[in-house]
Order: C-alpha cells, then sequence, then structure tokens
C-alpha cells in the first residue's frame, strides 16, 4: 500500500525510492561471535560516502564498534572514495553511530561486561533511503564451539539431501 508521499511523487513522474537493499555484509560475524542481539543505528556520513555505498563500494569485513568519549564509533570500515567528487572523504575515517539515548546506555551497559563486543553486520539501505548499519552485540566463539557450528551445518545438509532423495521415490 503506497502512502501520500509515494502517490504524489508518482503522480509528479518521479520514481519513489527503490535502492533497498544491503550495500555490504560481514560474513564472518555469525561464524566468528555468538550474536546475541541485533540493533540497527544510523551512520553520520558525508555525501560522496552515501553516494559510494549506492555503487555498493563498502566494506565491512574488518570493521570494528566501541565507545569514544560517551559515543559509539564505527572503525576500520573501507567506503571508496567516489569519483566524479571533487572533495573526497577518507575511506578509513571513524564515522559516528546514530542511536537513541536510551539504546547507547543498554549496548555501553552490556559491553562494560565481560567479552562482549559490538560486531557490524551489514550496511543497507532502509525504505526512507538513509544507509543503516545492523550491529551485533556479541560474544566471541572458541575454537569448539565453531567446530561444533559446522558439524550441525554439515549434519542439516546431509539431513535435507536424504529427505530430498526420499521424496523422489
Amino acid at each position: 500500500m503506497a502512502t501520500a508521499k509515494e502517490k504524489q511523487r508518482q503522480r509528479r513522474g518521479k520514481n519513489p525510492f527503490t535502492e533497498t537493499g544491503t550495500v555490504a555484509r560481514n560474513k564472518r560475524a555469525r561464524h566468528d561471535f555468538q550474536i546475541e542481539e541485533t540493533v540497527e543505528a544510523g551512520l553520520q556520513l558525508y555525501g560522496s560516502e552515501v553516494k559510494s555505498l549506492r555503487l555498493g563500494r563498502a566494506s565491512v569485513g574488518q570493521a570494528y564498534a566501541g565507545e569514544s568519549k560517551g559515543e559509539l564509533w564505527l572503525w576500520n570500515v573501507h567506503i571508496d572514495e567516489y569519483p566524479p567528487a571533487m572533495f573526497n572523504h577518507d575511506p578509513k575515517r571513524p564515522r559516528k553511530l546514530l542511536v537513541h539515548k536510551r539504546e547507547r546506555d543498554k549496548l555501553l551497559g552490556a559491553l562494560n561486561q565481560k567479552g562482549y563486543t559490538l560486531v557490524p553486520m551489514d550496511i543497507h539501505f532502509n525504505s526512507r533511503g538513509l544507509a543503516k548499519l545492523t550491529l551485533g552485540l556479541a560474544k566471541g566463539k572458541s575454537k569448539v564451539d565453531k567446530r561444533e557450528d559446522e558439524k550441525k551445518k554439515a549434519w542439516e545438509r546431509e539431513k535435507a539431501k536424504v529427505l530430498r532423495e526420499y521424496k523422489k521415490m
């Protein structure tokens, strides 16, 4: 169901924002960490960074989030420079995370507990066209936990394969 603004844009001949979806994903996050809770946070970005994100030129594989001076920050995210821009940004600059005060206090309280960390999961655009970061409140997995997860995944694949073969009969 279209909202009034979307209908108005369609009448004027302009398309509503359609570029929603994931720009960059941290594929190792669920493998290396046990995610207990996820939070969506805004990013404070420059215009050239947003345009570069729309082209899908970002990497969050080595990124990490944390606290500095009572605020949440994101470090080591690589957002490529936007070639047509006259004044570009530093690709690896620290970026401020925008969350509500209550969420920030909750996350900072959890970070102070032993073993918890904030893991960037992905960068995406929401339905309004704003760049968002999904953060996971996580604990690191040991090698034993990782092996157990691999065994469970292998068993699930094998079970699904047997069920498919059984259904064919």
